[in-house]
């Protein structure tokens, strides 16, 4: 345990020096403050609180940002120490490798965590100075903070499987934003073309949901737009209410899987791999 905890915090402290990680941070911050203040304009005909409509901006801005930050945090996790010649190094110490894979995600999920905690909790804070809030919104705004650090965590482990996987830092990068604009921007504009093609013949609810199910992007928006009414209402899905796949407990394994399966993929790989 020791020698993971010691890992996280090299990687912490690296990323507090990291001029580009600080900006994404402090951006992340003052998009989430920008949110609070625009949730607090009316909302026509719906009845939604301030909170929940923020919940839910926050949750189409956190789908793009989150991905984006995680895969730039990870990338280069072990093909950068590769480039640098630190890893051999790194492995001459007491240190497994899964240990290694292990100490650096605790400490990317960490600062990641901290960034979405702090952004989020500030703009929440901020609702509730001005606006009376009910103990279910407050639930909703809580676990829209918990599935994005789990959606951080999830493109977190897809990074460090690239950076294993890829041996060049340049590739590395090129591979990650491939990634982020393939299941963040092209998933979804092939699965619009494929429902608005079927006009309803052949995919159902539950189909859908299954589909989306393929993507921790869409997983991360199914839960935050449709998994409770007052959602619905506001994200225009009430067409998926009832829907086996659309219980939140469900839904949060899916993103847990998400984050265990690439980063098994990645200790697996880097366990077998010649440095």
């Amino acid at each position: 345990m020791k020698p993971i905890l010691v890992m996280a915090m090299a990687e912490i402290r690296e990323g507090l020096r990291n001029r580009w990680i600080i900006s994404s941070i402090i951006g992340l911050g003052l998009f989430a403050f920008s949110l609070a203040l625009l949730g607090s304009t009316p909302v026509g005909e719906i009845d939604a609180s301030a909170l929940n409509i923020t919940t839910i901006s926050l949750a189409s801005l956190s789908v793009y940002l989150i991905p984006l930050i995680a895969l730039m945090l990870a990338f280069d996790a072990i093909v950068g120490e590769a480039e640098r010649g630190t890893l051999l190094l790194l492995l001459t110490y007491p240190i497994k490798r899964w240990q290694v894979i292990t100490g650096k995600f605790l400490g990317h999920l960490i600062i990641l965590s901290i960034a979405i905690v702090i952004g989020y909790g500030l703009a929440g804070f901020y609702i509730s100075l001005n606006h009376s809030i009910v103990s279910v919104d407050w639930v909703n705004y809580l676990n829209m903070i918990i599935s994005t650090v789990l959606l951080g965590s999830v493109f977190l482990s897809i990074g460090y499987l690239i950076s294993v996987v890829i041996k060049e830092r340049s590739t590395a990068i090129g591979v990650s934003i491939a990634t982020w604009l393939l299941l963040i921007v092209v998933y979804d504009l092939m699965l619009l073309g494929l429902v608005l093609s079927d006009e309803g013949q052949l995919i159902n609810s539950n189909m859908l949901a299954t589909i989306i199910y393929l993507n921790p992007a869409d997983i991360y928006r199914l839960f935050n737009l449709a998994g409770n009414e007052s959602a619905r209402l506001i994200s225009g899905m009430s067409d998926l209410a009832g829907t086996v796949l659309l219980q939140s407990w469900s839904m949060m394994t899916a993103l847990i899987l998400w984050i265990i399966v690439p980063l098994l993929a990645a200790i697996t790989i880097f366990h077998k791999k010649e440095i």
